[in-house]
């Protein structure tokens, strides 16, 4: 009997930073890095990235269906008219970090996210507003970068409008995950 040849998976290179986690390597082949301009899907990895702030990126990952679940599946309307009572059951939720300061600001950088769509359209026009041309970065290179001046002003630019928990680093995280740059290794398959 013979075998299928669909099955036969290709000899595919990667990033080695997915290690053999399977659930890193299907984040890092089907989202790292793939450009997102979904003011939605924005906003969910504006709270998952917060959310990662001093830990690593797997914990919020191996968690991001109880993110989905506590927090409205990512509606920021729903999300930005939480109230005490909403903090106070997502402080009892073990499917998110419970971190009373991160779920606070979560909320406000909901209020916020909103601001910013009523100023420039969407989040999406907003954030692109600070790229070169308008587009996304594509990197050739082996260097980890964590930060860049796009990043710096970004996040220095959404301090000024009140957003927690968004440093220069997780805006580059953030900005990787949604593919604002593209920093998969030259070799990598999934560039």
């Amino acid at each position: 009997m013979t075998q299928d040849s669909s099955l036969k998976t290709p000899d595919l290179k990667r990033c080695t930073w997915p290690g053999k986690d399977e659930l890193y390597i299907k984040y890092h082949d089907e989202e790292w890095g793939k450009e997102v301009h979904d003011d939605k899907k924005l906003f969910e990895f504006l709270v998952l990235e917060s959310a990662q702030a001093g830990l690593s990126w797997i914990t919020i990952l191996r968690r991001r269906e109880g993110y989905r679940k506590a927090y409205a599946d990512f509606d920021v309307h729903q999300v930005a008219a939480f109230t005490g009572d909403d903090v106070e059951r997502l402080m009892q939720d073990t499917g998110i970090i419970r971190n009373r300061a991160k779920i606070v600001s979560s909320i406000s950088n909901a209020q916020k996210f909103m601001e910013v769509q009523k100023a420039f359209g969407s989040f999406d026009q907003y954030l692109y507003s600070f790229m070169p041309n308008g587009r996304a970065i594509i990197n050739d290179t082996h260097e980890v970068i964590v930060s860049t001046p796009i990043s710096d002003a970004i996040s220095k630019d959404m301090k000024k409008r009140g957003f927690k928990f968004f440093g220069t680093t997780i805006c580059y995280a953030h900005m990787q995950a949604t593919g604002m740059v593209n920093d998969h290794l030259p070799d990598c398959s999934f560039k």
